[in-house]
């Protein structure tokens, strides 16, 4: 008997220390409760110990007592009495993570995993593990993850009872995914490729697209057959109802559907247009409308699965990859759960800074949550090698997307087994700490209008020859990147942003835009009779707005107007500030009007005794001015950029803006985002240093700090300003409506918060 209570005496000990740790976890309410318990039984515990007739550590045998062991049984039935509501409110608190789970509106940082299981792919779950993900989870805290289902190749990797699973499976990941994500309260989505599905098409060829010559498409389906009624509708049904999946991100959608020949497309077209000879070449009357009807269709399909998930499971969260992005500039009349997409994994931070601003727009308009993820590695697409990139570059990334309000991910490759490559959590940790200590200051935040870069959905469209794609922008992007780097606040609007809010901005830029539609055109001249500035840059846009902006098309030459025409591919030289740069782009020659003023010179060679032309106009139209710049620049900015273009857009910018709300000096290496979150005014300033731009370069693992700087900002004088997330207060000065604050140095991302 001694011996036996002795023991549990000895247990209790134990017991003692580890559930004082388990307190520490538990919500307020429940460890003001059970601390009290604890501390009276330690209390008891050590009166107990006290006992001369107990003798601990050393197990000699005295007489026990009778008050000794009316002791130890009461401090027993204390033990139990407060041990089970104890197990129960851990029991419970794991319960009711599930219930916590954030759904994508309110998450703001995620991983995604995924390794596009092949045929070959054998024993898969062989080295994935509970502990494994639960490390990761515990070590990184991520809001959500998605997970590998089905990638390109067509092969379910997971043991799937509708589509083609793996070749074997030694456990179902999937289920060790769910189990664990569940217990930490992380949703679930899965990564699965929609129309780009090789074993589909190859089991069923009757389900492909079909080109212009009637030849099958071996990996794309088509959205007119049966591949979503009898594979991608089941499978999601499958993974919503079998594991309790939170949503899907589907791949390989809209930049995987191409014009589609198949019988069922030819006949729901003649159908729907009354057109019997089908176009198959862009010079064909009625291409564009048969490639404008395949866009449609598209957009019907992804809305048919949105809609079917839906009913099955309210819950269920649905987007497709890249739908309503850059690559599909429409209003978001689709229902999709929320904008989602992926970036290239070079040049990542303009292209992020790039697809942030469209995206930021597309949520804004229709109410939609948004995130962007960036590959976590840069890939040789001709060797297939793969080089990690640092956290500091992926910071990079991630700063451009989450100063415009979005939520960001990072994706890493699972083994072919679809275990975690463990060697990488240090990093995921580094870059889920830096976005998520920025949280509550990015999202949901709104973007204060400044200058408006217009992207032409219309005019987009009708100069691709694809369905969607991003891969015709360089105009556009060139021109955005240029803007940026000369520290505008840039947001990127699409027709149907700025159609009836064109006032809000005191710039709007249409770049190297070839056709308006006369609707559009009219209103944005409009806007500038009224007193908006309006930057016209490019050959072809000069063309459209020639007139109102003072100019006349050509040269005159004896008398005579010539070159009343774009001349392709002009190898020009800027001058700007007594420095030249080359410059390489369409031109259109004009001829100024009484009134209009030049701003900077085009030369033919690095020789400024010969002739110049203006390199921009600048015109008063009604209240406000018109001005033009005749040649491309984007593109060239973004292949060849230098400082010298740089300089003179954003020295006509200021022409035009003398006074945006943030003015930035001490470096050219930041961009700025202009917010406001309830009653604060949010500066995101973005360290851009580093060698992402260099194709030669695919991953550096060092960004110099740039400072000092000198940031002003045009607004009411504020109660506090603080640099966040270092949460540190800023002394400032308070001058002619404006807060001037200096940094003394900026390392990678930080935001100025004014209140």
């Amino acid at each position: 008997m001694f011996l036996l209570l002795n023991f549990l005496i000895r247990s209790l000990v134990c017991w003692l220390q580890t559930t004082k740790q388990y307190l520490i976890s538990l919500p307020a309410s429940a460890k003001n409760l059970y601390s009290s318990k604890m501390n009276c039984l330690h209390s008891f515990l050590n009166l107990t110990l006290k006992t001369k007739y107990a003798v601990i550590p050393y197990m000699h045998y005295n007489p026990i007592n009778m008050l000794y062991t009316k002791r130890l049984l009461l401090l027993l039935v204390i033990l139990i009495n407060i041990s089970l509501p104890i197990v129960n409110a851990q029991q419970k608190k794991v319960a009711e993570k599930s219930h916590d789970i954030l759904r994508r509106k309110d998450s703001f940082f995620g991983l995604h995993f995924d390794f596009h299981a092949g045929l070959n792919d054998a024993h898969i779950g062989r080295t994935l593990t509970e502990g494994m993900i639960d490390t990761l989870l515990s070590e990184v805290h991520p809001d959500f993850i998605q997970v590998d289902c089905k990638g390109h190749p067509g092969i379910s990797s997971y043991p799937t009872k509708v589509g083609t699973p793996g070749t074997s499976f030694d456990k179902d990941p999937l289920k060790l995914w769910r189990a664990v994500t569940r217990k930490y309260g992380v949703a679930l989505y899965v990564h699965y490729s929609g129309v780009y599905d090789i074993e589909a098409v190859k089991m069923h060829p009757e389900w492909a697209a079909m080109d212009a010559a009637g030849k099958t498409d071996q990996d794309k389906t088509s959205v007119f057959g049966a591949y979503a009624d009898q594979l991608l509708i089941p499978q999601m049904k499958e993974l919503s109802k079998e594991y309790g999946i939170d949503g899907i991100w589907v791949d390989g959608d809209c930049w995987g559907a191409v014009p589609d020949y198949s019988p069922a497309a030819l006949a729901a077209f003649k159908k729907a247009t009354g057109i019997v000879t089908v176009p198959k070449l862009r010079t064909d009357e009625g291409y564009a409308q048969f490639l404008d009807f395949n866009r449609q269709a598209f957009l019907d399909y992804v809305q048919k699965y949105a809609s079917a998930i839906h009913r099955f499971n309210p819950d269920f969260q649905v987007a497709s990859n890249w739908a309503f992005s850059s690559f599909i500039p429409r209003p978001v009349n689709v229902d999709v759960d929320f904008l989602s997409g992926d970036l290239t994994p070079v040049n990542s931070l303009n292209n992020a800074a790039f697809e942030g601003r469209c995206l930021s727009s597309q949520s804004l308009a229709s109410g939609k949550p948004w995130d962007i993820m960036s590959w976590s590695f840069t890939l040789n697409w001709k060797t297939g090698m793969q080089t990690q990139k640092s956290a500091v570059q992926l910071q990079q990334e991630a700063a451009e997307i989450i100063s415009m309000g979005g939520g960001f991910q990072t994706y890493f490759t699972q083994n072919r087994d679809a275990s975690v490559k463990t060697w990488q959590i240090p990093s995921m940790k580094a870059l889920a700490n830096f976005v998520q200590s920025r949280s509550v200051f990015c999202k949901n935040a709104i973007p204060i209008p400044q200058v408006a870069v217009l992207y032409s959905g219309s005019a987009h469209e009708r100069n691709i020859h694809q369905l969607f794609t991003n891969g015709a922008l360089d105009q556009i992007s060139g021109i955005t990147s240029a803007l940026l780097d000369g520290q505008q606040a840039v947001e990127i609007k699409m027709e149907h942003h700025l159609h009836g809010a064109m006032n809000k901005y005191p710039l709007i830029v249409v770049p190297e835009w070839d056709w308006l539609p006369d609707s559009f055109r009219t209103e944005l001249l409009q806007y500038a009779s009224a007193g908006g500035k309006l930057l016209v840059i490019g050959a072809k846009s000069t063309r459209l707005f020639a007139s109102e902006a003072g100019l006349s098309p050509g040269v005159s030459a004896n008398g005579n107007m010539q070159a009343d025409t774009v001349v392709v591919d002009k190898l020009q030289y800027l001058n700007y500030n007594g420095i030249f740069a080359g410059l390489m782009g369409d031109y259109q020659p004009v001829t100024l009007q009484k009134g209009v003023r030049a701003f900077g010179n085009l030369y033919d060679g690095q020789d400024v005794t010969t002739e110049p032309r203006p390199a921009a106009t600048i015109a008063t139209y009604g209240k406000g001015q018109i001005a033009c710049v005749p040649v491309d620049m984007g593109e060239n900015y973004r292949n060849n950029g230098s400082f010298l273009e740089r300089d003179f857009l954003n020295g006509l910018v200021a022409e035009l803006f003398a006074n945006p709300i943030v003015q930035v000096t001490g470096s050219k290496l930041i961009h700025v985002a202009v917010n406001r979150l309830g009653a604060k005014t949010i500066i995101h300033l973005t360290n851009t240093a580093g060698q992402h731009a260099v194709k030669e370069i695919f991953s550096y693992d060092e960004v110099p700090a740039i400072g000092p700087l000198t940031v002003q900002v045009q607004m009411k004088k504020p109660s506090t300003v603080m640099l966040q997330p270092e949460n540190k207060p800023l002394p400032y000065v308070y001058a002619d409506g404006k807060v001037i604050v200096k940094l003394s140095s900026l390392k990678i991302h930080s935001m100025i918060v004014a209140k």
